[in-house]
């Protein structure tokens, strides 16, 4: 059993599994982490500030709304559950949120959907299983 789980999500339709998984792991006492990663754009020439400025807010809108859809999907327990929003690049965040909480286990899908796809692991997951310093669970999306 581990006392402290990573979550990432960036929304997509596999949370049932992960979650399955997740519940299954976790310490009578431990803790979930739900993170989701906002991307942020940065001003160029061909768009203004305020528009930029925008789309940043509405893509950190988007991961909240996704963190607080995921913790409304677990099964009813004695769970303790934190949620956290991030900015930056996916990979990269995941991996100082989990070095920073002390987390035992990152729980990330695979991007992979069907015939030669199965075997292809999505970027942001392949990075994250070949840099992370602790346990990360790659969980097969079928």
């Amino acid at each position: 059993m581990y006392k402290k789980i990573l979550l990432p999500t960036d929304g997509s339709g596999y949370a049932d599994q992960e979650i399955d998984r997740v519940t299954k792991l976790i310490a009578d006492d431990g803790e979930i982490i739900i993170l989701s990663v906002a991307g942020k754009l940065t001003s160029s020439a061909f768009q203004s500030r305020k528009h930029i400025q925008k789309v940043n807010q509405g893509m950190l809108e988007e991961a909240k709304g996704i963190v607080a859809k995921m913790k409304k999907k677990f099964p009813e327990g004695n769970y303790n559950i934190k949620t956290v929003v991030k900015t930056g690049f996916p990979a990269e965040t995941i991996n100082e949120v989990a070095e920073k909480e002390g987390v035992e286990l990152i729980v990330i899908s695979a991007s992979g959907k069907s015939g030669l796809h199965k075997f292809i692991i999505g970027s942001v997951a392949e990075k994250v299983l070949k840099t992370a310093e602790m346990d990360v669970l790659l969980v097969h999306n079928n």
